[in-house]
């Protein structure tokens, strides 16, 4: 019997009385949630200084666990945004009466018991649990141990926020930073309704191979952005440094850019605006050629295409055309986020159509791909598998449904 066994069972049981929380509850924890961290954002900033005084600045580990007071107060604000969104849960999704007069209706229900494994990102306790709480679920959170004082010091707000509403604070757990709690969650089958991991590829491959509870993906990004012959100089600048330096440490900046041979002549200028911000460029052999000599500019290797950066550094691959381009990004990709600068209608419809991703673009930046910014309030994850979610998945990824049906006594 696992250590862990009666954590589940306590959790399994406070998640059955969810079903009686009421809207107004989930209101009004939200709103002393956001009240109560505002109170204590000191007591988060030096839980947070704690986990990094252990991490090198230089480490992409750093910036994915920095909290500030802005960022704080912009996670308090995506937590009343999602306050503020429709209620998914209890909706008729379908109703149809059968010949025998047997009513049926499909209800929108929670998924039930969550639980999500995930590295040095603290702003994930705050999203979850507000999702979470939104959508009628009951939460595990497994942090690593980067992340564990500011993850304590969240929980113990968003516990006072929960007691002070009558919610019970056993549905809402937060295990040890070490692994035998991460083996206890995979394998808590009749527990955990669903095992989703934030982080690295390693730690999604690890939770996919060892998980006896089902899995959502919610992947590494492997990112490209396709420059072609058409595309205009200027937009292609300007996406292509936000893309890679607006948020270097996080799953949606990008990683590869892909450019037309036709506009290698012009390529220094495009990189011109990323070499000012200290990104490292690791160019194949054509495109090496025509960038300028420069101590952050070297030749690309192998490895360098098909890896998640998660920093300032970037490949460039020379396509000859379209089909090379999207050849190259069938191999690689992730099939988190993909773009294409063009002006070319017919080959942005190609390139939309062809292109395997959760979420592809033409003429932007992938930095959008992110559940507040496509108006989901916050999200649980981006999922690149197909089933079930895919994409940024937030309160309506977190339900299921059931089939209620009513009689009078008929039998088959």
């Amino acid at each position: 019997m696992s250590e862990f066994d009666k954590v589940f069972k306590e959790l399994k049981s406070a998640s059955r009385k969810l079903s009686h929380v009421t809207e107004k509850q989930i209101q009004t924890t939200l709103d002393d949630l956001v009240i109560l961290s505002k109170k204590v954002i000191p007591e988060i900033l030096e839980a947070n200084r704690l986990d990094l005084s252990k991490i090198n600045p230089k480490d992409p580990k750093y910036d994915r666990l920095l909290l500030t007071e802005e960022r704080i107060l912009a996670i308090l604000e995506e937590v009343n945004q999602v306050k503020n969104l429709p209620s998914l849960l209890g909706h008729e999704l379908e109703k149809r009466v059968l010949d025998n007069g047997l009513e049926l209706r499909k209800i929108s229900v929670p998924l039930g018991v969550l639980g999500v494994i995930y590295e040095s990102r603290p702003n994930v306790t705050f999203d979850v649990f507000c999702l979470a709480l939104k959508s009628g679920n009951a939460l595990i959170l497994k942090g690593g141990s980067d992340a564990d004082h500011s993850n304590k010091a969240i929980m113990k707000v968003i516990h006072q926020a929960l007691e002070k509403n009558g919610i019970p604070i056993h549905a809402y757990l937060l295990l040890p930073p070490d692994r035998k709690a991460t083996q206890a969650l995979l394998e808590a089958v009749g527990y955990i309704d669903v095992i989703i991991p934030r982080g690295s590829q390693g730690l999604i491959d690890f939770v996919r191979s060892n998980s006896k509870v089902p899995v959502i993906e919610t992947g590494a990004g492997i990112v490209h952005t396709y420059f072609d012959e058409s595309a205009d100089l200027e937009k292609g600048k300007a996406i292509i440094l936000n893309a890679k330096t607006r948020r270097p440490s996080v799953c949606n900046s990008l990683d590869c850019l892909i450019i037309h041979k036709s506009r290698l002549n012009e390529l220094s200028q495009l990189v011109t605006p990323i070499l000012e911000k200290d990104v490292h460029i690791f160019a194949d052999e054509k495109a090496f050629q025509y960038l300028p000599s420069h101590p952050l500019i070297k030749p690309a290797e192998a490895g360098h295409f098909g890896t998640e950066f998660l920093s300032l550094k970037m490949a460039i691959k020379t396509a000859g055309n379209m089909d090379q381009a999207l050849e190259h990004i069938a191999q690689y990709s992730s099939r988190h986020s993909e773009a294409i600068i063009s002006e070319s209608p017919e080959n942005i419809e190609r390139f939309l159509k062809e292109v395997d991703a959760a979420a592809v673009y033409a003429n932007a930046s992938t930095a959008f791909t992110d559940g507040n910014q496509f108006g989901l309030g916050a999200e649980i994850g981006i999922s690149t598998q197909k089933l079930h979610a895919r994409g940024p998945m937030a309160m309506k990824e977190l339900t299921s449904y059931k089939w209620v049906v009513r009689g009078n006594g008929q039998i088959r």
